[in-house]
């Protein structure tokens, strides 16, 4: 009687072992399924614009902490033939203001500055600097004028150039707007938050990010670009001129400096979104104020809006040579990104079907032969 009783209870816990068994390997197979469908298609819609020779980059996508996609196209260098990979090194462009607005919300939590500080405790002879915060300057509503758009940017990239003297070529020039009154993209105000972490800080920008980003968050492939370093996997970086891929211009990077001098990997930036859920880097209020819109959609370092219906917080980034697009759904655990060393590149169009297509939403793969529709669904504002 026993002996039955054990064989019942033998057989019992066996099948409930095999329905287990079955069940993970039923999950297991259907997230792989699913990881190599959503592979295939974003190789299909991305080596179609490589085709028509409209990228070249790496791409990371991940969801719920797992990478479903890590992969490069085209060449990190075409007169070498070296082609990208996942570990090849970009300029990041704007992008890198979101790394500057976190330094600075460091630097608030150790007390050693506030948001709502006027520009001229920091520089003190700054032309109407007592009406203009470090938060108009985080979140481009200054009203300072644009340092890239004036005629004579362009002569002047190939020259080194402090931080300090880069300034004086827009510090005396009128304001376009009362500071606060409304949201114009300016570069100026990122390179006088610069100026405000070193001061603040006693190092230098590339130090104090290095130090308090990069080293605590294992983000090794990372750092402020400079052209006589000897940089392992640094992608060249290209123009198309008349359907023409050439060397982009040389651009020196004491430049571009808080506004956009920083280089990573897309590897690199799946870390950073990871430690953004967390507490590793700030505090959770200090996040919650870099997320948080003012005008134009433009928190600290970040845009954020809506699409299909999902909430966004991105940002783009350009500079000679190079685009690049980060895209954080926080609410679906879900993470975006592309880093070009091709310029003109559609970074936007390329997000938002790269979204399409891991939502289920309608995209259009651009067909080799034909110039891909540039429809941008425009996002909803939060």
């Amino acid at each position: 009687m026993n002996i039955i009783r054990i064989k019942a209870i033998s057989m019992k816990s066996l099948g409930s072992t095999c329905l287990s068994i079955l069940i993970v390997l039923l999950l297991v197979y259907s997230t792989s399924y699913s990881s190599q469908t959503l592979q295939k298609k974003v190789d299909e819609y991305i080596n179609a614009y490589v085709k028509m020779g409209k990228f070249s980059g790496s791409i990371l996508i991940a969801q719920d902490g797992k990478i479903l996609v890590k992969k490069g196209y085209g060449m990190a260098d075409y007169e070498h033939d070296v082609p990208n990979t996942p570990q090849t090194k970009f300029r990041i462009g704007s992008m890198g203001k979101q790394f500057t607005a976190a330094v600075i919300m460091q630097l608030q939590e150790k007390g050693l500055l506030d948001v709502d500080d006027p520009l001229t405790k920091y520089v003190p002879d700054y032309p109407d600097g007592e009406k203009i915060t470090l938060h108009h300057l985080l979140t481009h509503t200054s009203g300072i004028p644009n340092l890239t758009d004036f005629p004579e940017h362009r002569k002047t990239i190939m020259i080194p150039s402090p931080v300090e003297k880069t300034i004086l070529r827009f510090k005396d020039k009128p304001l376009e707007f009362a500071p606060g009154e409304k949201f114009k993209y300016c570069n100026s105000g990122y390179l006088l938050l610069g100026i405000i972490i070193e001061k603040v800080s006693g190092k230098t920008y590339e130090e104090f990010i290095e130090e308090n980003i990069f080293l605590p968050l294992g983000m090794v492939n990372s750092g402020y670009d400079h052209h006589s370093s000897i940089l392992k996997h640094r992608a060249s970086g290209y123009n198309i001129s008349k359907e023409e891929r050439v060397n982009a211009p040389y651009l020196d990077m004491s430049i571009p400096h808080a506004a956009g001098a920083l280089y990573s990997t897309v590897e690199n930036l799946y870390l950073w979104d990871r430690a953004l859920y967390k507490e590793k880097i700030l505090k959770r209020a200090s996040l919650d104020k870099m997320f948080t819109p003012f005008k134009g959609n433009y928190g600290y370092g970040w845009r954020i809006d809506t699409i299909f219906g999902h909430k966004r917080i991105h940002h783009g980034g350009s500079i000679f040579g190079f685009q690049a697009h980060i895209a954080r759904y926080v609410d679906d655990n879900t993470f975006i990104v592309f880093l070009c060393n091709q310029r003109p590149t559609n970074t936007r169009k390329i997000s938002q079907d790269l979204a399409a297509i891991i939502f289920g939403e309608k995209y259009k793969r651009p067909q080799v032969g034909e110039v891909p529709s540039e429809k941008i669904i425009e996002p909803n504002k939060k």
